[in-house]
């Protein structure tokens, strides 16, 4: 139904879906931090866990619904261009939100792991690209088993390295909550009960599905009735539809002082996004997704590595020079973004 609507109509229904997503997606990011007091959890693992999952729900039934249809090239523009997409929201924050640089906030070494062993899981996925996978089980590659293997044994990881004291960062800013908050306070959120906060965060969740996975029918079909091809379309429109939830709660966490959190939030679902090939691969009916990947795909990975990288470096720094108030290094991060983009319209 949603394909036979005129252009017009998709843009309109894609523009709604967004505003249900940025609504659902800024309160599921104070729910999951009253959430953290109350259950006594790190604002990093909520965002590792919580916060990623729930934000990259869109992306993994959009992903497994058009491998189903067999169209590999928006699977894997999508996944890969939402990697770099994703990455950028944080340069957004640090623009608009946070004071000095971001990545000069956390305390502790967890997120620059984070962003190594997701880089070496990028790196992995980019030679199997090149090299080939090969037929494991039930036309399932290896690759694609070993890289979602690899998602449980990251996070038992950084459970374990967040519980060592080994690592003590010098020359970082005084945490100021009040004054970096610039969302209102949460009316009435103290008084309820953990349970109906629960509640609500599941109905958030719901919304954010439901709306999500609408925000990528309708980018598709904006991708037929345009003349753009399906790789541009997933690396740019379908990346930034399902990245939605990213940014809103990304965005949420920072106003309220969580930085940590929206760090947590952004590798954990990049993370998410290399774990999102096995359920691709085994719903691709046509043989082995990743065989499918093209020079375009191929190149967001780099990308996907770069900016990553940038960021890593921002956070062993710990010195992020400020240009115009934000980190260079989300400077770099955001020039990245928008030469794949350009780069992907004009030579692929």
């Amino acid at each position: 139904m949603i394909s036979q609507l005129s252009l017009t109509s998709l843009f309109l229904l894609f523009a709604a879906s967004g505003v249900v997503v940025w609504m659902a997606g800024t309160r599921l990011a104070v729910y999951g931090d009253v959430l953290s007091e109350r259950l006594n959890l790190s604002r990093d693992f909520i965002g590792l866990i919580f916060l990623a999952l729930v934000t990259s729900l869109p992306e993994i039934v959009t992903t497994t619904t058009a491998a189903r249809a067999g169209n590999a090239s928006l699977v894997l523009s999508n996944v890969f261009g939402s990697i770099t997409m994703q990455t950028a929201v944080l340069a957004v924050a640090d623009f608009f939100i946070v004071r000095h640089a971001l990545t000069s906030w956390p305390r502790k070494p967890n997120h620059a792991l984070l962003g190594v062993l997701l880089i070496v899981l990028l790196s992995l996925l980019l030679a199997a690209t090149f090299t080939g996978d090969v037929v494991l089980v039930l036309n399932v590659g290896l690759g694609a088993i070993l890289l979602s293997g690899a998602y449980p044994v990251v996070i038992a990881m950084l459970r374990a390295f967040d519980e060592k004291e080994s690592w003590a960062p010098v020359d970082i800013p005084e945490e100021s909550v009040n004054e970096a908050t610039l969302l209102p306070p949460p009316g009435g959120l103290e008084q309820k009960t953990t349970r109906s906060l629960i509640v609500f965060s599941i109905l958030a969740a719901l919304a954010i599905l439901i709306a999500g996975v609408t925000l990528a029918i309708t980018a598709d079909g904006i991708a037929e009735k345009t003349a753009l091809g399906s790789s541009f379309i997933g690396i740019s429109l379908l990346a930034a539809a399902t990245s939605l939830p990213e940014l809103s709660t990304t965005l949420a966490a920072a106003r309220i002082g969580a930085y940590t959190m929206a760090i947590s939030n952004i590798f954990g679902s990049n993370l998410i996004m290399v774990v999102l090939i096995l359920p691709a691969d085994m719903a691709y009916r046509q043989g082995l997704i990743l065989a499918s990947a093209n020079p375009s795909v191929q190149f967001s990975i780099a990308v996907g590595i770069l900016v990553t990288s940038i960021y890593v470096a921002g956070l062993l720094m710990r010195r992020t020079p400020l240009v115009f108030g934000a980190g260079l290094d989300s400077w770099l991060v955001m020039a990245m973004y928008i030469g794949m983009l350009a780069s992907i319209f004009y030579l692929f």
